[in-house]
């Protein structure tokens, strides 16, 4: 997994999130503490199958157990982009994955990788 985080001088965000290989194990704590979600980009482009982004507010959660705050259906072969001008408190900590089933149980990676970028304060 290639978890890149930039930090951001914009008015909505300071940190930027760029995941490259979003799979079925959690990348935790990404940016080191609670904040605010703005954006959220998820390119599924290289599955012809539907993925599953998960958002966490935890520090370490357990795919397939830990319920997540958010998830985000991306339909095969597709890009989604998410604005949330008014912003999404996270509480305890930004962590995420990406799966090829809904809901909490769902573990399986995609078969190809799924880029994600997200803005959070």
């Amino acid at each position: 997994m290639a978890v890149t985080v930039t930090n951001q001088a914009t008015p909505l965000g300071n940190k930027m999130v760029h995941d490259t290989s979003a799979n079925g194990t959690a990348a935790t704590n990404t940016t080191g503490a609670a904040g605010v979600l703005f954006f959220l980009q998820v390119d599924n482009t290289a599955n012809a199958q539907i993925s599953y982004f998960k958002m966490y507010d935890n520090a370490s959660p357990t795919v397939g157990t830990t319920a997540p705050h958010f998830v985000f259906m991306v339909p095969a072969n597709a890009s989604r982009a998410y604005a949330l001008p008014l912003g999404v408190a996270f509480s305890a900590a930004f962590s995420h994955c990406c799966v090829d089933t809904p809901g909490t149980a769902g573990t399986t990676n995609p078969s190809s990788a799924v880029v994600v970028t997200y803005v959070t304060t």
